[in-house]
């Protein structure tokens, strides 16, 4: 069955950088397009970033361009996603999702049809 599994998560201070890592299985990974987005307390799931099955092409919402970068190594079934210049205002849940049609990259959160349990960012002032 799919898996998707979020590890990296954890406790930093203003301007410092982590990478989550989500590691995948159940499935043909280089088939399909990979999301991160992130729930903050009180919040709605929001889109942070997306990658074309093959990596070639990506997303960033505008809050995070220039901070985050996602990317992906299809040989380890792993999408990553590098986080750096941390803010409080990043401090959410992460959560990794695969789209649900293949060779599709998309952000929407209803096109996604698996998610990880989530890893916890806390960027503290």
């Amino acid at each position: 069955q799919v898996q998707l599994v979020e590890s990296g998560g954890g406790v930093v201070q203003a301007g410092d950088s982590l990478r989550l890592s989500c590691a995948a299985s159940g499935f043909t990974f280089s088939n399909y397009g990979m999301t991160w987005f992130r729930q903050a307390p009180g919040k709605e799931r929001e889109f942070v970033a997306v990658i074309s099955p093959a990596g070639s092409r990506s997303g960033h919402t505008d809050s995070v361009k220039g901070r985050f970068t996602i990317s992906r190594d299809n040989a380890k079934n792993t999408v990553y996603l590098q986080m750096n210049s941390l803010r409080p205002e990043d401090t959410a849940v992460y959560y990794c999702g695969k789209v649900r049609s293949a060779y599709q990259m998309d952000g929407n959160p209803y096109d996604m049809d698996y998610w990880g349990k989530g890893t916890l960012v806390t960027v503290s002032s």
